[in-house]
């Protein structure tokens, strides 16, 4: 088991996933993949509906996909990618559904088509989660 992110594949994961976003309304297309350090990459993409507020967005769709197929395991690391040229970082109520499933040390990076941010701590997008990281699954 590494605990290497390979920051790359988790890009490309996420701009793949991008390509499948349904996003009709707003036209802004998210896709986000997870790490959990086993060399397991989740991904997911944000699902628009017409009943807004009820589109999904692509962390949750990822954090589903991950529960799907391996249950409730430590995120480590989380790329969102977008286009444009304005980096995106999850959504305050995506922060908060990272926080639960996540290691509390996981590293989050936004990236466009052209840019990438540095790796931050999901602690420091959302210092006060609530969150019990002791009750967390390891």
């Amino acid at each position: 088991m590494s605990d290497v992110v390979d920051w790359d594949l988790l890009v490309a994961r996420a701009e793949a996933a991008r390509g499948n976003a349904h996003a009709p309304y707003s036209g802004f297309s998210v896709g986000s993949a997870l790490w959990v350090g086993d060399g397991q990459v989740f991904a997911g993409c944000n699902v628009e509906n017409a009943a807004f507020p009820s589109a999904q967005c692509a962390e949750a769709s990822a954090i589903g996909v991950m529960i799907s197929a391996v249950g409730a395991v430590p995120i480590r690391a989380v790329v969102v990618a977008t286009r444009g040229d304005t980096l995106t970082w999850p959504c305050g109520n995506c922060r908060q559904k990272l926080a639960e499933f996540a290691a509390p040390d996981a590293l989050v990076m936004a990236v466009t088509e052209t840019r990438r941010s540095p790796p931050r701590r999901l602690t420091d997008l959302l210092p006060a989660a609530f969150v019990d990281f002791e009750a967390q699954p390891r």
